[in-house]
């Protein structure tokens, strides 16, 4: 049930869409004795668009979730294992077009193969099912397993746990899968913006993480602050940042994870 509360929750509330849902409103109340309102309703949409699409905000929303957890140290010991998270290939072009798609978030993939060759000990784990509400999407795993089989990885280094479909149940199906005991380490991979949520999960399921944050988005110095030359490519930014600070305080109110913006360990907020 929250899988699908927060997916259709997200439809009406990533910002781009609001915004165009509310542009939309207002020109259907252009007319009448709603003018005045609708003429409101669509400068407002307007202004907001501008803001989104030319405007630092995205970055500055962005950027304290990929500062939260740093690079781990150059000298790490060993891991018991790497846990990489789904979400950096598109399953149903992957399976239409047969070759790999890779999205944005491909530095996941690619930084997984890169440490298991760093600690040949350790087990390569993926978790990635399908994130289509219908449930009839294509899993990641399968798909990427394959990839990963071309880059030389060998099949018996490599665990996959297709069913989930968000990061909770990365973290519980991937518990199941591999039974983590309290002193092994696992590198968590995923994406800088996504780390903070995904290590508050992992921790609340059991594993010992180790954060090892990839695909930043945002420079961590005064280039933020620019003004953005692609309208597109910040608002992409900003659902992005919206979506994962949603996200983490809906899942500190349904005990998903035990701090509203979890940090690295001997922080004050742990």
């Amino acid at each position: 049930m929250f899988f699908v509360i927060s997916k259709l929750f997200w439809i009406v509330a990533e910002p781009i869409n609001f915004i165009l849902i509310l542009g939309i409103i207002g020109v259907l109340l252009s007319f009448g004795r709603t003018a005045r309102l609708g003429r409101g309703l669509a400068v407002l949409s307007i202004v907001l668009l501008a803001i989104a699409g030319f405007s630092p905000l995205a970055a500055l929303l962005l950027r304290p979730l990929e500062d939260r957890f740093p690079q781990p140290p150059a000298q790490l010991a060993a891991p018991t294992g790497i846990i990489v998270l789904g979400g950096a290939l598109n399953s149903d072009l992957t399976a239409a077009r047969g070759v790999p798609t890779l999205s944005e978030s491909a530095a996941r993939l690619t930084m997984g193969v890169a440490l298991a060759r760093r600690f040949p000990t350790a087990r390569l784990i993926f978790t990635g099912g399908s994130a289509s509400i219908s449930g009839k999407g294509e899993p990641e795993a399968p798909y990427v397993r394959n990839l990963w089989l071309s880059l030389g990885v060998p099949a018996d280094r490599m665990v996959f746990e297709a069913k989930s479909r968000n990061t909770w149940e990365n973290a519980v199906f991937t518990r199941a899968l591999i039974d983590p005991k309290p002193d092994q380490t696992w590198l968590l991979v995923t994406s800088a913006w996504h780390m903070p949520r995904s290590m508050g999960i992992f921790r609340q399921a059991g594993f010992n993480v180790i954060a090892y944050p990839v695909d930043y988005q945002t420079c961590g110095d005064d280039r933020d602050l620019r003004v953005p030359r692609s309208a597109l490519n910040e608002m992409a930014m900003l659902d992005t940042a919206i979506h994962e600070w949603i996200g983490l305080a809906a899942y500190h109110l349904t005990g998903k994870i035990a701090t509203w913006f979890p940090a690295p360990r001997g922080s004050a907020n742990p």
